[in-house]
């Protein structure tokens, strides 16, 4: 008679050691973004924040979001790169809470995998720790879950929810905007983090081309072009509150520029954005021009060169873009709200792009 082993955990394929070796190698990056109020450390059952650090505040509301970064993880995994995508993963959820003029607190992450690499988790992790950094936000804890038999040994996914808090009244929104006031736009780094499978569908599956391709028009390879980290706009939108008046602003991600913009537009009123003003980078173009893209589909799939807008009355314009400029943002007028009385109201991109 043949001997039956025994069923155990390790051979239903999860590994308990390596998910152990992982939190130690992530210890030395969630670290590195820990604010006063957090207490504890990694590997409690809960993240903990002090929340008497809020009785500064009149009337605290607290703002909370959460995302991930869509299949761009496909292309994070094929290039064996990991350390970039905790980037994506923190602008996605703070540049969200940001738009309400929330200070972000504090993160939380869920890696899942198919397979435990301690090596790659942490990286991951070192780049969501990077992105908090960034965002002036905690990681305060997380979750990586082993899913063997759903994913495969090198799959993996990425998810986070975050936390923040504005003074009820200097929230930002739809009611603060009026006629005149002027649309800034903020230039994005790239794709950022959405419209991928658009992109993936284009470049690597119709087009067949490889990741590690040079392209001229890039200046670089279709993979580093693909991977460029989003940009985090927190601290910078944060700043400008600050510094000048600000009705309102718009995260531009998935569903594109107008769409996003519209969202924060009262009834009765309506952006205008003259395509004009900016050049969208090479990579919207070689998309476009590869798969036979009308513009309207990539505008209402790709950010299309912007990723923040902001909302300001005509007086706070160059205030605004002087401070902008100071931190290092490359932001310009793009457009301005009009009264649209009863007709439709929302936001519309008009013109031809310049160059």
């Amino acid at each position: 008679m043949s001997e039956t082993t025994g069923a155990s955990y390790a051979a239903a394929g999860v590994d308990i050691e390596a998910g152990d070796r992982a939190v130690e190698l992530m210890k030395e990056w969630v670290k590195k973004t820990q604010r006063p109020e957090v207490l504890g450390g990694l590997g409690g059952f809960a993240g903990l924040f002090d929340a008497s650090a809020l009785k500064r505040y009149e009337r605290p509301l607290l703002a909370s979001a959460t995302d991930g970064v869509g299949t761009k993880v496909d292309v994070a995994r094929r290039m064996g790169v990991y350390d970039t995508i905790g980037h994506d993963l923190v602008a996605m959820v703070m540049d969200d809470i940001v738009v309400c003029g929330a200070e972000p607190l504090f993160m939380t992450d869920y890696i899942c995998v198919g397979k435990v690499h301690p090596e790659r988790v942490a990286a991951i992790v070192k780049g969501i720790a990077e992105g908090c950094v960034l965002a002036g936000c905690a990681l305060v804890g997380g979750e990586t879950a082993e899913h063997p038999g759903l994913l495969g040994a090198d799959d993996f996914d990425v998810a986070g929810a975050g936390t923040g808090v504005v003074e009820a009244d200097r929230l930002l929104g739809a009611d603060r905007i009026r006629t005149g006031d002027a649309v800034i736009a903020m230039a994005s780094s790239g794709l950022h983090s959405n419209g991928y499978s658009l992109v993936r569908h284009v470049l690597l599956d119709r087009a067949d081309l490889a990741l590690e391709a040079e392209i001229a028009e890039l200046g670089r390879t279709l993979g580093e072009e693909l991977l460029e980290p989003t940009k985090i706009y927190s601290l910078d939108c944060l700043a400008l509150t600050r510094t000048a008046e600000v009705h309102a602003f718009s995260h531009i991600t998935g569903g594109g520029l107008a769409a996003n913009l519209a969202r924060v537009i009262p009834d009765g009123l309506h952006a205008t954005v003259d395509r004009s003003t900016w050049t969208p980078g090479a990579i919207f173009d070689l998309v476009g021009r590869t798969g036979n893209v009308e513009r309207l589909e990539l505008e209402k799939t790709l950010n299309m060169g912007v990723g923040m807008m902001a909302i300001v009355p005509q007086e706070s314009v160059e205030v605004s873009l002087t401070a902008l400029a100071d931190r290092g943002v490359d932001a310009w007028v793009a457009g301005e709200i009009t009264d649209r009385g009863d007709r439709e109201t929302g936001a519309e991109l008009v013109g031809d792009y310049a160059g």
